[in-house]
């Protein structure tokens, strides 16, 4: 099978590991507490609920956190697959992989599949070491991956890599951010391994003063968890969209093949609140063709790049644009990606129902109450015909946030038009939020 999708699985169905906190472990700071590593496990095991769309069709699917087999049963329903083998609930205070070492049986039914195996990432216990290791854990830094992006962006028009700089200490980051302030400038600061947005702040001059200066604030982001403690923060250059209306935050996926060739998989416009991404969305004309374009020019170059280094495997490049709808690149990720599980579900759907598809994920949709499995199992079940209506189909992703202290639900919708997506997105917030009334009445 030539493409993309060929040079992932070759066509086949495969294994699905959910071992997305095992990925971010490899990357959290020393200084990182041991109830923040607990609540980054947690949220990392919620978010591997995506692993039922590692590949267009699994076979085998291994999840940390116990999820009911219903919800497996939707997706294999719209999604035409074969019977799944699922295991869930297999790690709970535990990573993926230290849990698999215990479970012998297990690991043993996973070989004896004869398939290809997909993880979130590459980590000492799936993937091992050597060249593939050792390029994620070089461009998975934001620092090494700008240094990439300004190596390559002089062949690239249309890419303008943004200003960056790594303070040799906090104290020294603070009192560049204050300079920065001073002079009027907004200032992104970064974790090198910050995931989704966490680790990141975009500091204004405001905010700065506010706060009583650079080391004030440096020390109050950091005690609300945002950045982490410690040395080693990059500030670089905040890039201004112009209208909150423009297109902004742009992504560029690719798979690396076996042999190293690069093979494009497509361009998304992602949602993005504050540094936090939230989904994204797929498709035919969803993203400018000039733009498309350029992403993928830019993105096959740094493909080609962790190629040589020894990489295969799934890869993206994010982007923000500016205010002349130039590219900027901002970091890679050498992993699976959210918007990796949405061109991988609208991989399936052409292929099952026929080409045209636009894929949005929404990565934590907020529910007006907690809900156990079961209860928002039903709730979404209502949802779907109504969503059908609109032409759109309902799929849930991360059905284990529900029960959380702020209760939500990972789901993607699939239509044929941008505007059938947001007319199904207006209707489930809307159903959300009259759930949230119906429950605080009963109260």
């Amino acid at each position: 099978m030539d493409g993309w999708v060929g040079a992932w699985t070759g066509g086949r169905r495969a294994v699905h590991l959910g071992n997305v906190a095992d990925f971010n472990e490899q990357f959290l700071p020393d200084g990182v507490g041991a109830a923040q590593r607990e609540r980054r496990l947690r949220q990392g095991h919620h978010y591997a609920g995506m692993a039922a769309c590692y590949s267009p069709e699994p076979a085998l699917l291994v999840l940390p956190a116990l999820v009911e087999e219903a919800w497996i049963g939707w997706l294999a329903r719209e999604l035409e697959w074969g019977p799944v083998e699922l295991y869930s609930g297999v790690a709970d205070t535990e990573t993926l992989g230290r849990a698999l070492a215990g479970r012998p049986a297990l690991a043993e039914r996973i070989a004896a599949a004869g398939l290809p195996v997909v993880a979130w990432g590459r980590t000492d216990h799936w993937g091992g070491g050597g060249p593939e290791l050792a390029a994620v854990r070089r461009y998975e830094s934001k620092a090494a991956a700008h240094g990439l992006f300004a190596e390559l962006a002089a062949d690239h028009p249309g890419i303008a890599v943004p200003w960056q700089e790594q303070p040799a200490t906090t104290r020294q980051a603070a009192r560049r951010l204050t300079a920065r302030a001073t002079r009027g400038a907004t200032t992104v600061v970064k974790s090198p391994y910050g995931v989704g947005g966490f680790g990141t702040a975009v500091v204004t001059p405001q905010e700065l003063f506010t706060a009583g200066g650079g080391r004030a604030l440096l020390r109050r982001l950091t005690a609300d968890e945002v950045l982490p403690p410690g040395d080693g923060l990059l500030l670089e250059e905040y890039i201004d969209a112009g209208p909150a209306d423009r297109l902004r935050d742009l992504t560029f996926d690719a798979v690396i093949g076996a042999d190293g060739r690069v093979h494009p998989v497509g361009t998304g416009e992602m949602a993005v609140d504050g540094t936090h991404y939230q989904g994204v969305t797929v498709g035919p004309g969803v993203v400018p063709p000039e733009l498309a374009r350029t992403a993928e020019r830019f993105g096959l170059a740094v493909g080609e790049r962790l190629a040589a280094e020894g990489y295969r495997g799934w890869f993206d490049v994010d982007f923000v644009t500016d205010r002349q709808r130039r590219l900027a690149p901002t970091e890679a990720n050498l992993r699976l990606t959210g918007p990796a599980v949405a061109f991988l579900l609208r991989a399936r759907l052409d292929e099952v129902r026929g080409p045209g598809h636009l894929v949005r994920t929404l990565d934590g949709a907020p529910l007006g109450a907690r809900l156990s499995q079961e209860a928002l199992h039903e709730h979404l079940d209502r949802l779907r015909p109504r969503c059908a209506a609109l032409g759109v189909t309902l799929l849930p992703l991360v059905p284990t946030t529900g029960y959380q202290p702020e209760p939500a639900v990972g789901l993607a919708l699939a239509a044929r038009s941008a505007e059938a997506l947001d007319a199904a997105e207006a209707l489930l917030t809307a159903a959300n939020h009259a759930l949230g009334r119906m429950f605080e009445a009963l109260r």
